[in-house]
């Protein structure tokens, strides 16, 4: 035997060896390549507890963006996040005496719930670790996927630190939510049943990134699979921690991350992760907060459900992807990741799903304070280049003799044309301010318009409903007399047929009986709050015998 064959063989007798102490141990050898992950991801135990979600083509927003818009439906899975597939598939991996023993995960939502219906699927006692912080609705549905649960901390990071001292303590098995090669194999499952389902034209597939182990186990079988299929990895702009650490060629550590997409709110990404997404990542983009509102709606429409913010990272990103390279004709598919949706969090987001969609913008103009320039400012609105705007809020009040400032917002008809109706105002002598992506304006300025004002004399203030149509605000207008000045004024579309207005008018007390005549021409239902305890507290000027005290004395 020649010496490099003898060599060959040792080598490869070592290897074997190798091999079977990773394989007794179970434990995966450092450097996993695709190829490695492929069979991993093939033979991965996922569909005792997940299915093979759906892939819907979003068929409206397609025709808008004049690409194909694919949706995999992981927001369908029990309980409504990929994250079931990692965590079953890891802990299906471990030996009887471990399962006796139990596991322990520290999460604040998806992952919690997909370890404990794993271990209760696999006979298994489940310990899960939650921030203080987590919204009751989360902690009762580990409860009941019969998940012991721990409070500790204020934090993810607080909630970790404690799994891993319990884990210790207790001799469980801790599964990780991202940084383990088996939980990243059995998120890979999601991209096997993309390329099985649409064995067509993809040009790529958008994923969102908290930890990075869905797009790790995406893009190692993509790229596997079928090489030119981009992967694009999306992240916050303000939970950007896996784009800045590639960029940086080393994991960093964020100081602080926005929690509005709580799902991916990850300071620091996983050390397999990050090298996995280094490697085979094409491209990051990262998407605001009302572009994730905007997709949120989007998907909605599409298809009458409601997921997370993070699970609709991957729609947002398609839109402006395609905005911004002006691609027409390719198919895009996104992850729907989750649909665990705090039920309070659905006000903001339609607050903010028309600005991120640049369907809405906002304004301060300054008008003179002088009869008719009220009117005349809405006759304006509706003659604007393009077509009538229907108004979506009008904030007034006036505290200025001489000008007032008030908060608009329009419907527009696309991206862009905010700038071009804030000149269009100035034209006409209306001074505009262009608040649409002012976040200040967006969050409280909007919502803060109003106060005492020492000029509102003879002040008498009605709630109205209006008529969802063009003209109705012009017939209140019109049908005023010259005398009555409006010195308050609060409208904010709420998607209804009708509109809830609260007005306030300067009518002379010799005038009430006229006034009462022209509420009842009007024909619009109304109820006056002239007298009410909120009003005299907040907006009249001087107030009138504090109505707090009134109360306690009766």
């Amino acid at each position: 035997m020649t010496t490099a064959k003898a060599q060959a063989q040792t080598a490869t007798a070592s290897k074997k060896t190798a091999a079977s102490k990773r394989a007794a141990a179970k434990t995966p050898p450092a450097s996993l390549s695709p190829a490695d992950y492929l069979i991993k991801i093939l033979n991965a135990k996922v569909y005792d507890v997940a299915h093979e979600s759906g892939l819907e083509t979003a068929a409206n927003l397609s025709q808008r963006i004049h690409n194909t818009v694919l949706l995999k439906r992981e927001d369908q899975q029990p309980v409504r996040s990929f994250k079931l597939r990692g965590a079953y598939n890891k802990m299906a991996q471990l030996s009887a005496a471990q399962l006796k023993k139990g596991v322990i995960c520290a999460s604040a939502g998806n992952h919690a719930q997909g370890v404990a219906l794993s271990a209760r699927r696999l006979g298994a006692r489940a310990l899960i670790v939650m921030p203080t912080t987590t919204p009751q609705v989360k902690v009762d549905a580990v409860r009941g996927f019969g998940g012991e649960v721990v409070l500790f901390g204020d934090s993810y990071t607080d909630a970790y630190n404690h799994a891993l001292t319990l884990e210790k303590k207790q001799g469980l098995t801790f599964v990780h939510p991202f940084d383990d090669p088996d939980v990243i194999a059995g998120q890979g499952t999601v991209a096997m049943e993309i390329l099985r389902q649409h064995p067509g034209r993809l040009d790529a597939v958008f994923v969102a990134i908290g930890g990075g182990g869905l797009v790790s186990g995406v893009a190692n079988y993509i790229k596997a699979v079928r090489p030119e299929v981009k992967v694009i990895g999306v992240q916050m702009n303000d939970s950007n921690a896996m784009m800045q650490s590639v960029a940086a060629h080393k994991r960093l550590t964020l100081a602080d991350v926005g929690l509005f997409s709580d799902g991916t709110a990850v300071k620091l990404v996983g050390e397999e992760t990050f090298r996995v997404a280094s490697g085979l990542v094409d491209e990051f983009v990262t998407v605001d907060t009302d572009a994730v509102c905007a997709a949120i709606k989007d998907i909605f429409v599409d298809t009458r459900s409601i997921v997370e913010p993070a699970g609709a990272l991957g729609v947002a990103a398609i839109k402006q992807y395609a905005a911004t390279h002006k691609t027409k004709g390719q198919t895009y598919a996104a992850i729907l990741c989750g649909a665990n949706m705090n039920f309070d969090r659905l006000r903001f987001v339609a607050e903010r799903a028309e600005v991120g969609e640049e369907r809405e913008a906002l304004f301060a103009v300054t008008i003179p304070e002088e009869r008719g320039s009220f009117r005349r400012f809405c006759a304006l609105i509706g003659e604007l280049p393009g077509g009538a705007r229907n108004v979506t809020e009008f904030n007034y009040r006036m505290n200025d003799a001489a000008q007032a400032h008030v908060f608009v917002g329009l419907t527009t008809q696309g991206a862009g044309e905010s700038a071009k109706i804030a000149k269009n105002f100035g034209k006409h002598g209306f001074t505009t301010l262009d608040l649409t992506h002012d976040e200040l304006a967006k969050e409280h300025i909007r919502h803060m318009v109003g106060g005492h004002s020492t000029l509102a004399q003879d002040e008498r203030i009605l709630r109205f409903v209006f008529p969802e149509r063009p003209g109705a605000l012009m017939k209140f207008l019109s049908m005023m007399r010259p005398g009555w000045n409006i010195s308050l004024f609060h409208y904010r579309n709420q998607g209804a047929d009708y509109g809830r207005i609260l007005v306030g008018l300067q009518v002379p007390k010799a005038d009430n009986k006229a006034f009462n005549e022209f509420l009842k021409a009007l024909g619009y239902p109304y109820v006056e709050e002239t007298h009410n305890p909120v009003y005299r507290l907040f907006l009249q000027n001087p107030p009138a015998a504090s109505p707090i005290k009134a109360a306690a004395k009766g």
